[in-house]
């Protein structure tokens, strides 16, 4: 086997560092916690192009073996880091990149080699053509990442959280108008959703599911209700926050703030369940892998009690119970809703979010998968 040219080599090595680098420092490895070779997609053309043109006097074959060495490279330093960082190996995304980074490499010594246009028509060129690519490519992560639409399910929720007319006082809602919190907005995308302050005035019909994010204290009649409805086949997910750390819109002490933990104990004791604080240590973002989808979690407190129905998920920040011919999911966190520990950035890339919460919460409310196409590869991601 013969060895490319050293400075085919170092040429190689030199556009690999430099994709690597754009990778985990702009193109959101390190912001996000993920290491998915996806994300390289976008960024393929800025270091080939710099590749191309430095090596435009270089023959043929050492120009081929250099972006030949530049994308290997590339793609050993991502496997050798999914590897380390996420425990996995995204034989996929890798595949896909570098199908994308061999089409770039293509074209970018295409463009440099050409004739014509010269000067710096020749740079426009290159310009648009590397502003076009990132934004084409970002389209198409957009659609791969995303999760199958859910079933139109009809959703129940119940909640003390400040997620309708997040807006602010009556003054600022007035000038610029209601609106809700991106939790809300993102559950009630996924189909019908009713907000309601009494499940026994206003119990889910059969077949819809129910939510309950960390809910005011309930009368009786209301927790009876909770039960019926999932003893008898309904799902329901159970936000019971220990202790909540959302930002209070009211001065402490307001009671119509939430409620500092949560006051779903008399329904829990019913179904032979404990929830316990997070210790004082452990009042911080913490992640937990569920199934694939990766949730961030602030202050979660734990179930330490559960029926043999019960499986334990997480350490025990998560319970997964049968309950009668129903089923219900726990989450010992409600602060996992608040916007900044999953909403992506830019907002309107899905495919760059911070956490697979909302996407998981869809998939148990209304059933489905949490992952599309492609699947973020979160670093420190753990087994359930």
């Amino acid at each position: 086997m013969t060895l490319p040219p050293p400075g085919a080599l170092l040429r190689g090595a030199l556009a690999a560092a430099a994709v690597l680098a754009l990778g985990w420092f702009v193109g959101g490895q390190a912001m996000l916690g993920r290491i998915d070779p996806a994300l390289l997609l976008p960024l393929w053309p800025l270091p080939l192009a710099a590749l191309a043109w430095t090596a435009r006097r270089a023959s043929r074959t050492e120009r081929r073996a250099a972006f030949g060495v530049a994308i290997a490279l590339t793609l050993i330093g991502q496997a050798l880091l999914a590897a380390w960082l996420a425990g996995a190996f995204p034989w996929l995304q890798l595949v896909l990149s570098a199908g994308c980074g061999s089409v770039v490499a293509v074209g970018a010594d295409r463009m440099v080699q050409a004739a014509r246009p010269r000067g710096p028509f020749r740079v426009l060129l290159i310009a648009a053509a590397i502003l076009g690519w990132f934004a084409a490519a970002h389209g198409l992560l957009a659609l791969a990442y995303r999760a199958p639409a859910p079933r139109a399910v009809p959703v129940t929720m119940m909640t003390s959280l400040p997620l309708r007319w997040s807006g602010g006082d009556l003054a600022a809602m007035l000038a610029e108008g209601a609106r809700d919190d991106p939790a809300l907005d993102r559950i009630a995308r996924g189909g019908p959703l009713r907000l309601v302050d009494s499940l026994a005035d206003h119990p889910p019909a059969r077949g819809d599911a129910l939510l309950l994010a960390h809910p005011p204290a309930l009368a009786p009649r209301d927790l009876v209700a909770i039960d019926a409805f999932v003893r008898g086949g309904g799902r329901a997910v159970i936000l019971a926050d220990a202790l909540s750390g959302w930002p209070p819109r009211h001065p402490l002490g307001d009671p119509r703030n939430p409620p500092v933990t949560s006051l779903l104990t008399p329904l829990l004791d019913h179904w032979g369940i404990t929830l316990a604080a997070a210790p004082d240590t452990e009042t911080r973002p913490i992640a937990a892998d569920v199934g694939g989808a990766h949730l961030r979690l602030f202050s979660a407190g734990r179930f330490t009690q559960a029926p043999p129905a019960c499986e334990r998920i997480a350490g025990g920040h998560l319970l997964h119970c049968r309950i009668g011919q129903g089923e219900a999911w726990l989450v010992g966190d409600a602060d996992m809703l608040f916007a900044p520990l999953w909403q992506p950035q830019p907002r309107w890339a899905a495919h760059l979010r911070h956490a697979d919460t909302m996407e998981w919460l869809d998939a148990r409310l209304r059933g489905g998968d949490a992952s599309g196409w492609l699947r973020p590869f979160w670093i420190g991601a753990a087994a359930d």
